[in-house]
């Protein structure tokens, strides 16, 4: 097998994700009768079990065997979006999110882990950097198709999602290595640099890529645009951080990931803050553009330091540093709802707060398995 197709389908298999719902959320809320914050719950209930099984899947996934288990996760992926454009109700409705979840659980963490381990280390930063350039474009894609979507009906957009899926369970994957390795125990992941790597994560996905949802309510409330407009405001974070992300992974590799993790903290506070200080539809669409640059420095530095040096890598332990990083988001909802209808500006302001009192963690991290 050729190793250019095998690669391109690790980069591509970062495009599924979460976000296709957080542009139609409106068109949720009428279709199966809920209020706005329980359609927005959408969010969630793929979330956290995304994450909770991540917290073992790369580990499991690793056993049984990572190209099997991500052509099975796939599979059951197309059969739960099919399932989402199909539901009647809002309660199969979920469940159908937290199956796609729990499928996209068994794909990311091995994606990652197989991605660095054909990938030279002085070259991993700017291989992390195009997997998040993807994932970047998932994000970006999945707002505009969904808010498009929903211009006619929002299920159109789960069709499409399956079709995807599809594509990628019969792509070309790079062969697993000969098996006789010790097997991988779920104990190894706990080590202090990924809990480390964990903790920065998930403060920085619940304060910056866990908002689209408030970024959404934040334009509709101020600027009335309809669904698939509002989905083109989303797309910002995404397409500057499909840009941006071979640039961020070259920054990482040059200046260490610890120096890409505190530039990201601190000018994504500055990005939060600005939304809900100028209520201005341009000043808010390029604050979160630069939101999305600032996620890609936090991301490709965080998993460069896990997945490389020091035998820190390993299925298990980015398993659990991205299962952290996807409870962080799944806690954004429930976290900033209540702050933003108390006060729009509020939720962002403390969204900025938080992510900048985590810069002093970045200077707290393990230096015996320093990966830089």
């Amino acid at each position: 097998m050729s190793e250019r197709p095998a690669r391109a389908a690790l980069y591509v298999g970062g495009l599924l994700g979460a976000g296709v719902v957080s542009s139609m959320l409106p068109e949720l809320s009428a279709s199966f009768g809920v209020s706005p914050g329980t359609a927005a719950s959408s969010l969630t209930a793929y979330l956290l079990p995304f994450a909770l099984v991540m917290l073992v899947s790369g580990t499991y996934g690793a056993r049984w065997g990572p190209v099997r288990t991500i052509r099975v996760a796939y599979a059951g992926y197309v059969l739960a979006a099919a399932l989402a454009a199909l539901a009647p109700w809002f309660w199969l409705f979920q469940v159908t999110r937290g199956l796609q979840g729990v499928a996209n659980a068994f794909t990311t963490p091995l994606l990652l882990t197989k991605l660095a381990s054909i990938t030279p280390s002085d070259r991993l930063g700017r291989a992390l950097g195009a997997f998040g350039a993807m994932q970047a474009l998932g994000q970006t894609s999945a707002p505009l198709v969904g808010g498009l979507a929903a211009e006619g009906d929002w299920r159109w957009a789960f069709a499409g999602i399956a079709a995807v899926a599809l594509v990628l369970a019969l792509s070309p994957l790079p062969p697993d290595a000969p098996s006789g390795a010790v097997a991988e125990r779920l104990r190894d992941a706990w080590r202090p640099v990924v809990l480390w790597a964990g903790a920065v994560v998930f403060l920085a996905w619940a304060c910056l890529a866990g908002l689209p949802f408030l970024v959404a309510f934040r334009v509709d409330d101020l600027f009335a645009l309809p669904p698939g407009v509002r989905g083109l405001v989303l797309t910002a974070y995404g397409i500057a951080g499909f840009v941006a992300a071979r640039l961020v992974g070259a920054a990482s590799d040059r200046f260490g990931p610890r120096v890409a993790v505190a530039a990201g903290l601190l000018f994504g506070a500055a990005a939060m803050a600005s939304i809900g200080l100028f209520p201005v539809l341009p000043a808010v669409t390029i604050a979160w553009a630069v939101g999305g640059v600032c996620g890609q420095l936090i991301l490709v530095g965080v998993n460069a330091t896990v997945l490389g040096g020091n035998g820190n890598g390993g299925g298990g332990a980015i398993s659990v540093v991205t299962a952290l990083r996807f409870l962080g988001m799944s806690a954004s909802p429930a976290v900033f709802t209540g702050l933003y209808h108390r006060s729009p500006a509020l939720g962002f302001l403390v969204a900025a707060a938080a992510l900048a009192l985590t810069i002093p963690l970045v200077a707290l991290k393990p230096r015996s398995e320093d990966a830089a």
